[in-house]
């Protein structure tokens, strides 16, 4: 059942805008618990790429005296990867659009998040 609501809102986000192309919800330690990614796309992988980003993010923000971390952002010739916390033990994973606007989409992750957290 849990799973269930994790999925449909991870379904849910990716079906608000078109310029996201996948998400998924992720472990603070790299555990995929939920996901909505597109076909041949390594979840395991996905998982790691995300733990490492958010080791990395966490320990920058904190040396450089920005705060807790909230987001991260980063952008590729083809797209931007998107991670924001969601809750303590979890961090969701976006996968946009190069075009996407971007303001909708951290508006959009963070209603998710918020649900997400509260079912986790």
């Amino acid at each position: 059942m849990r799973n269930n609501q994790l999925q449909q809102i991870l379904n849910d986000l990716n079906g608000s805008t078109a310029d996201i192309e996948a998400s998924a919800l992720i472990s603070t330690d790299g555990l995929m618990m939920a996901s909505a990614l597109p076909q041949g796309m390594d979840e395991d992988r996905v998982g790691a790429m995300t733990a490492a980003l958010l080791s990395l993010g966490d320990r920058a923000a904190k040396e450089l005296a920005r705060g807790s971390l909230q987001r991260i952002l980063l952008q590729g010739e083809r797209g931007f990867v998107i991670l924001s916390e969601s809750g303590t033990e979890a961090v969701l994973t976006v996968l946009a659009k190069q075009n996407a606007k971007l303001g909708l989409i951290f508006l959009d992750m963070k209603r998710a998040a918020e649900s997400l957290a509260r079912l986790i």
